[in-house]
C-alpha cells in the first residue's frame, strides 16, 4: 500500500516562497507519475504540477508557470514544489498523488482521475 505524506505548507506573505514535501512510502514505489494538485475554499480541485517518472519531464499549469517547479529525489521516494512569488490566490490546500499500478482509462497528466493514490493535504495561506 502506498502512502503519500506532505509537509512544508503554512502562512506566507505575498511575494514569499515555500517548498512543499511529499514523501512516499509502500513496497517498491515505483510510480507512473507524481503530481500536486490544489484546492481552494469553494473551487475544484485544480492541477498545478506533475512529473512522469521514467524520464522526469515535468508539467506546471499556466498559472504558475516561472513561480513553482516541480522536482524529486529518486534516492528518498520524495517529490518537492518550489513556490516562489506566491500570490494569494495561491492559497489552498495542496495535495501530493502518485499514479501506481493503475489499470483501465488513459487520462492526461493533469487529469486528477489519472492519480490512484493521495496525500491527505498540507495548507498553504498566502496573506499580508
Amino acid at each position: 500500500q502506498v502512502q503519500l505524506v506532505e509537509s512544508g505548507g503554512g502562512l506566507v506573505q505575498p511575494g514569499g516562497s515555500l517548498r512543499l514535501s511529499c514523501q512516499a512510502s509502500g513496497p517498491t514505489f515505483s510510480p507512473s507519475a507524481m503530481g500536486w494538485f490544489r484546492q481552494a475554499p469553494g473551487r475544484t480541485r485544480e492541477f498545478v504540477a506533475a512529473m512522469k517518472w521514467n524520464d522526469g519531464v515535468t508539467y506546471h499549469a499556466d498559472s504558475v508557470v516561472g513561480r513553482f517547479t516541480i522536482s524529486r529525489d529518486l534516492t528518498k521516494n520524495a517529490v518537492y514544489l518550489q513556490m516562489n512569488s506566491l500570490k494569494p490566490e495561491d492559497t489552498a490546500v495542496y495535495a501530493c498523488a502518485a499514479e501506481v499500478d493503475r489499470r483501465g482509462a488513459y487520462y492526461l497528466i493533469d487529469n486528477a482521475a489519472r492519480y490512484n493514490y493521495w496525500g491527505q493535504g498540507t495548507q498553504v495561506t498566502v496573506s499580508s
